[in-house]
């Protein structure tokens, strides 16, 4: 059986067909880059998946988790296995400096990490993999996902609101475009991938006054900078140096003046790492380093601290068999393995529950060699990579669906 589904699975007219879509994927695109929203903002960007799904004829539920959508795709013996593939689509509030004829038409809000091309892949991939139909056994679900980029996270509130209650996918995928990997390539790695993130808020509060006359006062600026310093112990000497940690202080805010020492300072930043158990630890160790330090300063420091994303946790058995089945359509030079980061992705809620493999593809190209790189203003993709982005997560599906 599993010979047979391989010799449908002809890899010459897959890829046919994965550029007889390419067109569209690009125009879907191109719609999507030029009209982004915020997180949990997406009401406009549902539609048009929506409306694209209703021209497929492919069944879908919305409004899952705010503005999700679950598209669903029934082969044969549909009950025989299940496989889900997420889409993000959220953008960030960047003010967009490519210059492309396409640029986003929102002021200041622009698809700066690549989750439009992440969308348009998806619905490329749909109509491909239709058309296979009769060939597949088992049940396709495509999760176009709210809200990545803003905890508590789309993933985290989809899963709450029961998009897989009808179903139990044995794999989860999900893909994300690269500025640091050239067109054609994909990457993948098992286990560990993206740290865990969480937000801290620090208060430092004190009795305030003229800088002239620190002695009569609380210093809740110079406390304030102590405890930045000092919250560095975490990382390079309470984790363990085998336990990559970050702690950054990204914002502070001392409202005072010249010569004014304020009552009240105020610090944001993240702390992240890649272990579950020294995660909570370390929120513990920032809480008591920066209340201790204040107290030794005469100030008092309230911490909140939110609990976002977890690490990204990649399933070992999933992840080999998604990297050979990539192999099999793009060719083993152009399968590498994924470097471990320090940013997060809300794809871990899915991982905590499911197997699953989170791999990128390269966005890189002659189109754009410098690329801008995610997050920034001038980030661009060479829009030859939805050539591989569709292919390579389609042919995923498809193998896993015919094995």
């Amino acid at each position: 059986m599993q010979k047979r589904c391989q010799m449908m699975l002809d890899k010459a007219l897959f890829r046919r067909k994965v550029s007889e879509v390419q067109d569209y994927v690009k125009e879907i695109y191109r719609e999507l880059h030029q009209c982004p929203e915020l997180s949990f903002e997406e009401k406009e960007t549902a539609e048009v998946i929506k409306r694209e799904l209703d021209k497929m004829g492919v069944e879908h539920r919305d409004n899952i988790g705010g503005y999700g959508v679950l598209a669903v795709l029934k082969c044969k013996n549909p009950e025989s296995r299940c496989i889900a593939l997420r889409a993000d689509m959220d953008a960030l509030p960047i003010e967009e400096e490519t210059g492309l004829p396409f640029s986003s038409k929102r002021k200041g809000v622009m698809h700066a990490c690549g989750h439009d091309s992440h969308m348009a892949t998806l619905l490329g991939i749909i109509k491909v993999l239709r058309q296979y139909k009769e060939m597949l056994s088992g049940t396709l679900l495509f999760v176009f996902q709210p809200g990545e980029e803003k905890d508590p996270g789309g993933a985290s509130l989809m899963l709450k609101d029961g998009v897989f209650k009808d179903y139990k996918p044995q794999v989860v995928l999900g893909q994300h475009s690269s500025a640091d990997h050239k067109v054609g390539d994909v990457v993948f790695a098992p286990g560990i991938v993206m740290s865990s993130a969480d937000e801290i808020h620090l208060t430092i509060s004190g009795h305030g006054g003229h800088g002239a006359m620190p002695h009569l006062l609380n210093d809740t600026v110079l406390c304030a900078s102590q405890i930045v310093v000092s919250l560095q112990q975490v990382s390079s000497r309470l984790a363990n140096p085998f336990s990559p940690t970050v702690v950054t202080i990204g914002r502070f805010i001392a409202d005072g003046a010249m010569n004014i020492i304020p009552d009240k300072v105020y610090l944001a930043g993240t702390i992240r790492t890649m272990d579950e158990k020294w995660r909570e630890e370390a929120k513990a160790a920032v809480r008591k380093i920066a209340e201790e330090t204040a107290a030794a300063y005469g100030c008092k420091c309230e911490m909140k601290k939110l609990n976002g994303y977890p690490a990204v946790m990649n399933d070992e058995k999933v992840t080999a068999e998604m990297k050979e089945y990539a192999k099999e359509i793009v060719g083993e030079e152009h399968v590498g393995d994924m470097p471990k980061k320090m940013t997060s992705e809300d794809f871990a809620f899915y991982t905590k529950e499911y197997p699953c493999c989170f791999f990128r593809f390269g966005v890189r190209g002659k189109a754009n060699p410098d690329c801008g790189g995610q997050h920034t203003p001038t980030f661009k993709i060479d829009e030859s990579a939805f050539v591989t982005s569709v292919e390579v997560m389609g042919w995923l599906a498809a193998r896993y669906m015919s094995k």
